[in-house]
């Protein structure tokens, strides 16, 4: 055989390794397991609901190499998401070379005995059992604390408000200040000292959603979580006021802020990281439910280029806004009819 057909030879040797990786790749993403509390979790679409946990938004901020499976649940806490088997659960879907996510707090401060927990020892011990199981089967674990509570004044009761639904047409409201005081104390240590301790990356959401609700003030922070006027969504007949869960626009903006901490506290995930100025998707985990909705809020965007994410699903065709440069992504799945 002379050089020149070997060279060939080579040439469709190489070609076909690099399309098997790429099918390989294709078809072997990379799992993020998502395990927590409300706001973390999928929510329900129903009558036009409008609240979303940020891992809920999280998707649409990375490539297709990645796929996020949410098991954050509502009113969880880590005890109760052991006891329930959810976190068996888990466990029995992970492969080597995925990644757990893992951020409690919110209800094991509750006074409930079937989800309380306490910072320093049982806190402590469930966030161990997540990441030396995460370990044992190969995976990659990752501890987050919790996110703030939008608590501009000394309200007692914030812990249990979490479980109550407060009707934006309540008598009684309360005179907030100017600062926002904490009211998870040692809970926001605990995954911060067992990261240390396990040498696990940590994320401080607290931090980075505490100096977002702060630098909003009292009246702009609403915008981020489930502050709904009465009439407006059938979900919600006589309005909420909720400071603890996000809304479509708080979920996105914090999933945000907190994929780019990931990405500097993760390092291997970091080259799948995408930001869009608009994600579409039909399963509520974007900033709009239409391809039109995006365009339309593209209009009056200031940007030069604006970028819109089409996740799956079947949408109508829209109408482009004339004289903007829009660059639309389409990921698979996603159809436009």
């Amino acid at each position: 055989m002379n050089r020149n057909k070997m060279k060939t030879k080579l040439t469709i040797i190489l070609f076909s390794i690099v399309l098997v990786l790429c099918s390989f790749k294709a078809d072997n993403p990379i799992t993020i397991f998502m395990i927590g509390d409300s706001t973390m979790a999928n929510k329900s679409l129903d009558k036009g609901a409008l609240e979303r946990g940020w891992g809920q938004a999280l998707g649409g901020f990375f490539t297709e190499d990645v796929v996020v499976d949410n098991h954050a649940m509502n009113g969880r806490s880590s005890k109760s998401f052991i006891d329930e088997g959810r976190w068996d659960a888990v466990l029995a879907k992970m492969k080597p070379g995925d990644y757990v996510f893992i951020q409690f707090g919110h209800n094991d401060e509750k006074p409930d005995e079937k989800r309380h927990t306490d910072p320093g020892t049982t806190f402590d011990d469930n966030l161990r059992k997540f990441v030396n199981e995460t370990r044992a089967k190969g995976g990659i674990p990752v501890l987050f604390n919790a996110i703030v509570r939008r608590n501009f004044y000394d309200n007692k009761n914030a812990v249990t408000d979490d479980d109550v639904q407060k009707n934006a047409t309540a008598n009684v409201k309360p005179v907030e200040g100017d600062s926002l005081i904490d009211t998870h104390g040692d809970y926001l240590n605990s995954p911060r000292n067992v990261a240390k301790e396990l040498n696990v990356p940590f994320i401080d959401m607290n931090r980075i959603t505490h100096d977002l609700v702060l630098s909003m003030g009292v009246e702009g922070s609403k915008k981020l979580f489930l502050w709904v006027e009465p009439g407006v969504c059938e979900a919600y007949p006589n309005g909420r006021e909720d400071n603890t869960h996000l809304n479509v626009y708080g979920a996105r903006t914090i999933a945000g802020l907190t994929v780019d901490a990931i990405a500097k506290e993760v390092p291997a995930l970091s080259k799948y990281v995408r930001h869009y100025d608009y994600v579409v998707a039909k399963d509520g985990s974007g900033d709009f439910f239409t391809l039109q909705e995006a365009y339309d809020a593209a209009a009056s965007n200031a940007k030069d280029k604006i970028t819109v994410l089409l996740r799956p699903g079947k949408y109508t065709k829209a109408i482009a806004p004339k004289g903007r440069d829009i660059q639309l992504t389409k990921q698979t799945g996603a159809v436009i009819e």
